[in-house]
């Protein structure tokens, strides 16, 4: 039987930890993995112990640029809801640099400290995740606040719920591609700045 867990849950794990935290904390959960949650639940349940463990640390890594994320989108739907404009194209612009300038921020930093360029992806995969669960939330308050028929033919003037409730979830995608290309900047100067 299998006394370690997935290695591609261990080589997760390196991403969101900095590189001199790496070894203490692995070695903590292991030996937590081996000699009391393996033993006592299974190899299965203590697979997704460990998994609920690294997937914690995912979340504290990139939280607060998820959290910068949702805030700004949902920034913005207030602004089209409650300032109504004909011409949505400066806002959008601004929207979109924002947006692009927090993925590839936390894609640099994720990437720069494991030194790897898929760290970038997985850090923009994870961070957009993150904020399309909580822009949908953010804007469901916002419409379960106010829903007045002035407010009703602002949002649909403005892309309609629809755009409130699914462009979180598209730019997930996106998230991954801005993600990799800051990782891919951040792993190529962490490799240059440290060599190894």
């Amino acid at each position: 039987m299998r006394t370690r867990p997935p290695v591609w849950a261990e080589a997760t794990l390196r991403i969101f930890l900095k590189a001199d935290a790496f070894a203490s904390v692995a070695g903590d959960l292991l030996e937590q993995y081996r000699d009391s949650i393996l033993p006592n639940c299974g190899l299965a349940s203590a697979d997704r112990w460990y998994l609920k463990q690294v997937a914690g640390f995912a979340l504290r890594s990139v939280f607060a640029w998820a959290a910068l994320f949702a805030g700004a989108f949902v920034a913005r739907s207030a602004l089209d809801w409650f300032r109504p404009t004909n011409d949505f194209q400066t806002r959008s612009h601004i929207s979109t640099a924002i947006a692009a300038a927090l993925l590839l921020a936390v894609g640099f930093r994720t990437a720069w400290q494991s030194r790897s360029f898929t760290a970038g992806a997985i850090a923009g995969f994870v961070t957009t995740a993150i904020a399309a669960a909580l822009s949908i939330v953010g804007n469901a308050a916002l419409f379960a606040t106010w829903h007045d028929p002035g407010t009703m033919s602002a949002i649909q003037d403005s892309g309609g719920l629809g755009e409130a409730f699914e462009l979180p979830v598209v730019l997930i995608l996106p998230g991954i591609v801005l993600g990799g290309v800051g990782g891919l900047v951040g792993a190529g100067i962490s490799r240059l700045a440290r060599p190894t």
